[in-house]
């Protein structure tokens, strides 16, 4: 089983991978639960992950990232370790093809791999993920090649995380209905910025809302309006 996505068959890494010259781009997709993903029940988007959309509708795309998820959590030293090893294949290949590595360790997963020493281990992979746990953000353990991105939500128990990030320069990434296009418009008091183009492009650009649409393709309409992840830019009550 390869746990590594190297050909972009996700649609982001894809677009990431031609947002800029001589680059590829891997990652790795698991199927989350509320282990390897600790704060999607207080962020509220357990019901509403995005692991269902796209090739996630596929029953085996879907059974491939929870046979990984089972690896992870039944050797995690044996997952590492065959991690580690596409790692090094991987960057191999980049070097002999031309081309700056760079990977997405959390496709649809928030681990902490700085605590397991992965992006340590390749200071010549530029790595970064998304994440919800905001104290990954300014940690010491976090080295130069692994730049992370932090993730909204506004249900109330997740606002001490928010809090968090919001002082730090870090770009944040929220999940809209539609993305605003009002240059005027702001959400947490930064400008909003279109986020579906390119994780390196937003990664980049610094103390920003990074506005990326909703794309889950199964989700009842009620839920996804009624959800505290999920920001419709109409309503001027959450825009601050």
């Amino acid at each position: 089983m390869k746990l590594l996505d190297t050909g972009a068959a996700n649609l982001k890494l894809r677009k990431t991978e031609g947002s800029i010259e001589s680059i590829r781009v891997a990652g790795l997709s698991l199927m989350p639960d509320v282990i390897i993903c600790p704060w999607c029940v207080k962020a509220g988007c357990k019901e509403l992950c995005l692991k269902e959309s796209g090739r996630g509708v596929f029953e085996n795309v879907a059974d491939g990232r929870q046979r990984k998820t089972d690896f992870w959590h039944a050797d995690k030293k044996g997952f590492l370790s065959q991690l580690t090893r596409e790692l090094l294949n991987f960057e191999k290949l980049c070097f002999k093809t031309n081309v700056s590595p760079w990977v997405r360790l959390n496709v649809l997963s928030d681990i902490p791999y700085e605590q397991h020493g992965i992006p340590q281990s390749f200071p010549n992979i530029n790595m970064y993920d998304y994440t919800k746990n905001a104290v990954r953000l300014t940690s010491k353990k976090l080295p130069d090649n692994y730049g992370l991105m932090f993730s909204y939500s506004g249900k109330s128990e997740y606002r001490s995380q928010v809090e968090r990030a919001l002082k730090t320069d870090v770009p944040i990434s929220v999940v809209f209905t539609e993305i605003p296009t009002d240059p005027n418009y702001r959400f947490l008091g930064r400008r909003v910025i279109n986020g579906d183009a390119s994780d390196i492009v937003n990664l980049r650009a610094g103390k920003v809302i990074i506005g990326l649409k909703y794309k889950r393709t199964r989700a009842d309409a009620d839920t996804v309006y009624k959800s505290d992840f999920v920001v419709d830019p109409t309503n001027l009550a959450v825009a601050a």
